[in-house]
């Protein structure tokens, strides 16, 4: 019983603070969005999506205002968008964006983590060319009729529509993303997340011991406070 229990909080931990770095992401998301763009969702695409991502999150409205608030009003740190790359153990290609107020730090932090988990940092371009930077849309099962509106998806952009268990996952190009963006928001269509992501141009195939050794480093990574996210090749 005391092992089922741990087990199950183990699991309820891991979900609290899987949530609280999907906050803190979201929260860099819409400082970046604000001061590029300005504070009226109205007029910056970045922060409408930014929002529509919170809310995919199920982050409360009082936290995405304040996030705003914070951030048009100078409160917020100025975050810097930096993109680091290298090879977790096995040879497996990683891209790691961050977001951060002390680049010196987040660049010393990265590099002792690849080191620590038997990875090695690389240069800029070093694996950047095993993936491209693809647009990526989620949506709930219910809340996107696909026979109704397949044709008009691939019209607006739509490269490759994905059908999983639990949700659909629309492709587009990077050249495409922003068509894509409109296209949702003049319909209305209630995305789960929007965003551009490294999506890689083949993966690669371990052993379960292999992949254990390289998701410990791949976790590690999106363990630090400054990482976004981590891509990478694994099938």
């Amino acid at each position: 019983m005391g092992r089922v229990f741990e087990k199950r909080k183990h699991k309820m931990f891991a979900r609290f603070d899987k949530m609280a770095k999907g906050f803190t992401r979201i929260g860099k998301d819409i400082a970046i969005a604000v001061r590029l763009g300005g504070p009226l969702p109205e007029n910056n695409p970045r922060l409408r999506m930014a929002i529509q991502n919170a809310k995919g999150l199920n982050m409360p409205k009082d936290r995405v205002d304040a996030a705003i608030r914070r951030a048009s009003t100078k409160e917020e740190k100025n975050f810097e968008e930096t993109i680091y790359e290298g090879y977790a153990p096995h040879g497996v290609p990683i891209i790691v964006e961050c977001a951060t107020d002390n680049p010196t730090r987040t660049v010393a932090n990265v590099r002792l983590l690849f080191s620590k988990n038997n990875g090695s940092m690389g240069n800029s371009g070093s694996v950047a060319f095993l993936f491209e930077r693809k647009g990526v849309f989620k949506f709930d099962h219910d809340k996107i009729n696909l026979e109704e509106l397949e044709l008009d998806l691939i019209d607006a952009g739509a490269s490759e529509i994905i059908k999983e268990e639990d949700e659909i996952i629309i492709h587009t190009q990077f050249t495409e993303f922003g068509h894509m963006q409109k296209y949702i928001e003049s319909t209305q269509l209630d995305a789960k997340s929007s965003e551009l992501q490294y999506i890689p141009t083949m993966t690669k195939e371990l052993s379960e011991a292999d992949q254990d050794e390289v998701l410990k480093c791949i976790e590690a990574l999106e363990s630090d406070d400054d990482v976004q996210n981590v891509y990478h090749n694994l099938a």
